[in-house]
């Protein structure tokens, strides 16, 4: 089964790729490999979701927030090669806007790894550092960077 069959049959809808909001690209490619801008949280509005995790939102929000993240990468991702059937992950960095006693951040990051995984298969597996962060733009709870590889 291919990864936009597997979209469809899930009912997971890609949203549409946000507008820039300064002065950078969303990828980068060179080769085979691109990289993919940090994506943050964003609802189906369009709008920006902020706050922390472990203090405005629990981990299992925070879950939620970075499949969110996740959607936009593919849809980065989709935009770049065609087809998803042409992408590869091959690592995503992964932020998590928490309170300094938060220590499950990989947990949060997990929703957009799984998602990866449950549209890509194995090529949705890829490393994966995650880490807390203090300050992120907007205030949102959860940015994820990703690289991947896009075959022609």
């Amino acid at each position: 089964m291919n990864a936009e069959q597997t979209l469809n049959d899930g009912g997971i809808t890609l949203p549409e790729l946000p507008r820039r909001l300064a002065n950078y690209v969303w990828y980068k490619q060179v080769g085979d490999l691109v990289w993919i801008s940090g994506q943050g949280s964003r609802k189906p509005d369009g709008s920006f979701v902020t706050g922390k995790v472990g203090q405005d939102h629990s981990v299992e929000d925070g879950y939620g927030h970075a499949r969110l993240v996740g959607l936009d990468l593919l849809a980065v991702a989709q935009d770049v090669a065609g087809m998803l059937g042409k992408v590869e992950t091959v690592k995503v960095v992964g932020l998590v806007n928490a309170v300094p006693e938060f220590a499950v951040h990989g947990k949060v990051i997990d929703s957009c790894s799984d998602l990866l995984v449950e549209v890509l298969g194995e090529r949705g597996r890829h490393a994966r550092p995650s880490c807390g962060v203090e300050s992120p733009p907007g205030q949102i709870p959860v940015e994820i960077e990703a690289g991947v590889r896009a075959s022609s």
